[in-house]
Parts: C-alpha cells; sequence; structure tokens
C-alpha cells in the first residue's frame, strides 16, 4: 500500500486523505473481536476516537520532506505505532489513581467506559500492539525495526513518558521553578515527539545531522505543545476536562498568559528553525507546524 500525497498543492485537503489512510491502517491493526472481548474495544475506543493524530501525521510528513518518495506501507505502521503508544499514556493518564479525568476526545474517559481494570489492560495491550506491529513491519530492513523499537521503548519508559507522569503527579502541586516546570514537560511531551522524529528519521535513512535537528526540534516543539495544553485548560469545546491544572505550579500559571504565549511563540520560531535544516527536501511538516498552532492560539483572541 502506498499513500503518495502533495501536500503543498492543497495542504487542508491532502491532509485530510493523510488522517483517512491512517484511520484505516489503524482499523485494520485493531480489528474487532467477540462482543464480549471487553479489552479489545477498550483498545479500539482508545485508539480510533476521533482526534487530530498529530504525532503519526508528523512522522509520515517529516518522512516525506526527508526524501522518501512514497510513504511505504512500513512507514505508515511507524506511524500507527506512535499512535498507539500515545492512546495507551492518555487511558493511564487518565485513570482516577491519575489525573481522574472524566472527559477524553469529546467523550466518557476510557475508565468510566469500560472500568478501571479494563482501562489499564487495554493501555498494556496497545503499548504491546504497538511494538510487535513495529517488529512485524514489512518493507522495513531488521535493523531499522530494531532502532525503532529502541527510540519508542525509550520515549515510554523512566527517562520518558512514565517519569513525566510520575513528576506532574508528585511534584505539580508544589511551588516549582520554571525550569524544573520545564523539565517535567519535556518528560511528558517532548520525549514523544522526539521518538516521533526519530522514527521518521529512521525510515528515511536521515543522516546524524538531520537527527540531531530533528531531536531539537522536537524538543522545542513538545515545549510549546505543552504550553498550548497548559493555556487551553480553562477554556471550554477542547474535548476534554476544564480546569486539570487548579492547584498545579504550570509555566502559564507563573507567566500569566500572556507570558506563557510569547514563550510558546519563542519554541516555535526555534522550532521551525531546527525543522528547516533537518527536512530541506520539502516544507510540509513545517506548513502543517504552523497552521496547528495557528488555528489553536486563534481561540485565545
Amino acid at each position: 500500500m502506498t499513500a503518495h500525497v502533495d501536500i503543498t498543492a492543497n495542504p487542508e485537503n491532502e491532509l485530510h486523505q493523510l488522517h483517512q489512510h491512517l484511520q484505516s491502517h489503524l482499523e485494520r491493526l485493531l480489528p474487532t473481536g467477540q462482543q464480549t472481548d471487553y479489552v479489545r474495544a477498550a483498545m479500539r475506543a482508545g485508539v480510533l476516537a476521533p482526534g487530530k493524530r498529530i504525532r503519526p501525521l508528523l512522522l509520515l510528513l517529516a518522512a516525506r520532506d526527508m526524501g522518501c518518495d512514497d510513504l511505504q506501507h512500513g512507514v505508515l505502521d511507524l506511524a500507527c505505532a506512535v499512535e498507539m503508544v500515545h492512546a495507551a499514556s492518555l487511558i493511564l493518564d487518565d485513570i482516577p489513581s491519575m489525573d481522574n479525568a472524566q472527559m477524553r476526545r469529546g467523550r466518557p474517559t476510557i475508565h468510566r467506559q469500560f472500568g478501571e481494570n479494563v482501562a489499564i489492560l487495554a493501555a498494556i495491550a496497545l503499548l504491546s500492539r504497538a511494538f510487535e506491529v513495529i517488529a512485524i513491519a514489512p518493507d522495513l530492513p531488521a535493523l531499522q525495526k530494531s532502532e525503532a523499537i529502541a527510540e519508542l521503548s525509550s520515549a515510554v519508559g523512566l527517562q520518558g513518558l512514565v517519569q513525566g507522569q510520575f513528576q506532574d503527579l508528585h511534584q505539580g502541586a508544589h511551588s516549582r521553578s520554571p525550569e524544573a516546570i520545564a523539565i517535567t514537560n519535556e518528560l511528558k511531551t517532548s520525549v514523544l515527539f522526539r521518538a516521533t522524529l526519530q522514527l521518521a528519521a529512521i525510515a528515511a535513512d536521515a543522516t546524524p545531522h538531520m537527527r540531531q535537528k530533528l531531536s531539537y526540534f522536537a524538543q522545542d516543539l513538545g515545549q510549546a505543545f505543552q504550553l498550548l495544553d497548559d493555556l487551553a485548560d480553562g477554556y471550554k469545546h477542547t474535548g476534554k476536562d476544564t480546569d486539570q491544572d487548579l492547584g498545579k505550579s504550570t509555566l502559564v500559571q507563573m507567566l500569566g498568559a500572556d507570558g506563557a504565549e510569547r514563550r510558546l511563540r519563542d519554541h516555535l520560531r526555534s522550532a521551525d528553525a531546527h525543522l528547516a535544516c533537518a527536512c530541506h527536501r520539502g516544507i510540509a511538516t513545517r506548513q502543517y507546524m504552523h497552521a496547528l498552532f495557528n488555528q489553536q492560539l486563534a481561540m485565545f483572541h
């Protein structure tokens, strides 16, 4: 299967097509089970619920911008694996012993739909499925598969999402320096963006210099994205619970909304510069990043 997309011709339409390719492939990778297979149903609900698909879209676009002529089946598998990991992290973040969230993507959270025990099992199963998808992906050499698995597993573990969630739960309510908050934000958000872009680089056989620039880009992008999420915390119509950050030390609380937005835009400028160096064969990833943030920032004004 091939998905050839020239996003510069009609960005909105081409992104929609790419989104549909992702949704269809996720459906195939997570087939329906028996009526009583609640874990499988919870996995599908966590992944297939309508969402922006930011991380897999970034992976596909960056791979193209680094010289992948076509989005081969194996690259699509990498993108879907990233989305499964992201969905698993959201399921775990939302459970009562973590953030105890009630809504996600405009729907009741997975533990509200299926119960907390099923939600936890579904998250574990999604992580397992994500690595299986990479391991058996067609059109990817064995070395690329092992590198991709190493990158993604590192992003999930003690130096990534797990540590970020721990710090957020156990330090978020205490007074923290901007630097400490930024470290937590990097672990919560930047590390998965970094793994996402490194998987694109692996698929595109990118140079070490390009991979380093992508790492810098992901760091800035993650910080900007977390600031955006914190700015939106009090707004309705985001599909998530409002005021989840009440009582937490965040950069929005420390800098104010205007100061946080200025910092966000600084990160975006830095991210764009790094991305321009890494993805020199196309501008689709840069276009997507700017469109995404411009659209979201517009609701604050």
